[in-house]
């Protein structure tokens, strides 16, 4: 005890709050031990795309378990681990061809295996001198130190910033702050992916490795996608010199924007993909790496060996929870039930929160949508950090019944406060409009607070 507060044994992400126990769950509800229920709308971090008690994948969890749990990739496969990756390539976007995908146990690991894996392609090839990485700011792509130093968030790197290989970045096609008041749609989308071409001639394209993206931007800018014509100029550029386009769609992927993979929806498609959250919906940890033919290809034409491995690589168990998620995903249609209730979640924050003061911007695609605060509407000054105004509607929100996601820095890495929504692709349409006015109202409480 300390304080009259009971302390936990967990190093938990703070040390000096006590976080409720959830003691049991029902759809897309968290139930506390004290029977407080939340209303699941943010997965956590885009993760529980089926809710927390799916009986097929539960059913599939079990079945594996009694069949097997563990067996070192480096000696053995196992089933589900090959109809898994099977399942994903059939339906990965025209170009990836008849790829590969490895699976490992988080979004992090898999951006350090597909940075790996970028790096390995061009040696195979004899290309020694690529090892310029080029990636987006702000953008955020895991926290192991590779990946913290490919993401653009000011902050996230700030306390390891000397601990971090050096990494290229360009600024993110971030519509709401980026494009300019003359500009039209087209012209802001050549402007912000000509950038990637300048980096390049800047670097020497004879040294630049890969280019990662995400193709809807998650945590560091809230949903934000890419205006239409950008990623089809990017794959041109990559294309041109020889740079391998790594997708990012750890958060964006799997159904959450609307179709499968995010990309799709790009017309293009991506030499490495990274996938996780709503690969596995939480049921166990689980990530992936899918490489395009041309990759797999160059190592099969060299040492034939992959150079990154992770001891709990094609985990069974895991594998098996997740191809039950695509499955359920898939049989009961839901990426169409993502869109007709993302337009629904679109069309009721707007109508909660358009227009009103505070309100900067409300963005997204499919059931991931975010909305942005700031202090002055004319100028989008944000709100100052040290005001903590998005971990204040999370709280609000909390104390309501209603789980979303906070962050803040979208607007320098620091500064600029948003509310990311994520909610489970089978969301009912009362609960929709419920995640609707609750979160208006934590924001209006919130907004309140640091404007008194």
């Amino acid at each position: 005890m300390q304080n009259g507060i009971k302390m936990s044994s967990v190093l938990h992400r703070s040390l000096t709050s006590t976080l409720p126990m959830i003691k049991s769950v029902e759809a897309n509800y968290l139930i506390d031990a004290d029977g407080k229920r939340y209303l699941d709308a943010c997965g956590g971090a885009a993760v529980s795309c089926l809710g927390h008690d799916n009986a097929k994948v539960r059913a599939a969890l079990k079945d594996q378990i009694d069949k097997l749990a563990f067996a070192h990739s480096g000696s053995f496969t196992n089933e589900p681990t090959e109809e898994l990756a099977k399942f994903l390539i059939k339906r990965a976007p025209a170009g990836v061809g008849a790829g590969r995908v490895m699976f490992l146990g988080s979004g992090s690991e898999a951006m350090e295996a597909a940075l790996k894996l970028a790096r390995q392609f061009h040696l195979e090839r004899n290309d020694t001198r690529r090892i310029n990485i080029i990636a987006r700011s702000p953008s955020y792509h895991g926290n192991t130190l590779g990946a913290l130093a490919t993401g653009g968030h000011a902050g996230r790197r700030a306390p390891f910033q000397p601990m971090l290989m050096h990494v290229h970045h360009i600024e993110a096609a971030y519509q709401y702050r980026m494009k300019l008041e003359q500009e039209n749609n087209d012209e802001f989308a050549l402007r912000m992916a000509n950038q990637l071409e300048k980096k390049i001639r800047e670097l020497g394209p004879e040294t630049v490795m890969a280019f990662v993206a995400e193709p809807v931007v998650g945590a560091s800018l809230g949903s934000q996608p890419a205006p239409t014509g950008y990623f089809k100029r990017i794959r041109e550029i990559c294309d041109t010199h020889g740079v391998l386009y790594i997708a990012d769609e750890v958060m964006c992927g799997m159904g959450r924007t609307g179709s499968l993979f995010a990309l799709e929806q790009e017309g293009v498609f991506a030499d490495i993909t990274t996938l996780a959250k709503g690969l596995g919906a939480g049921y166990q940890p689980i990530a992936a790496v899918m490489a395009a033919e041309t990759i797999i290809s160059a190592i099969q034409e060299g040492t034939g060996i992959l150079w990154n491995g992770h001891t709990y690589m094609s985990h069974s168990i895991a594998t098996a929870g997740a191809l039950a998620v695509q499955k359920v995903i898939e049989d009961e249609n839901l990426i169409e039930t993502v869109k007709m209730r993302g337009n629904q979640l679109a069309s009721e924050l707007k109508k909660q929160l358009d227009g009103k003061e505070n309100i900067g911007d409300i963005r997204g695609r499919g059931l991931f949508w975010t909305v942005e605060l700031v202090r002055d509407k004319l100028t989008k000054k944000p709100f100052p950090a040290d005001l903590q105004l998005a971990k204040r509607i999370k709280i609000n929100a909390q104390e309501l019944g209603l789980m979303c996601y906070p962050a803040q820095g979208c607007a320098d890495g620091k500064n600029g406060d948003h509310v990311l929504l994520a909610p489970a692709y089978n969301s009912t349409i009362n609960e929709i409009d419920l995640i609707a006015k609750t979160t208006a109202k934590a924001i209006w409480t919130a907004l309140s607070e640091v404007n008194c």
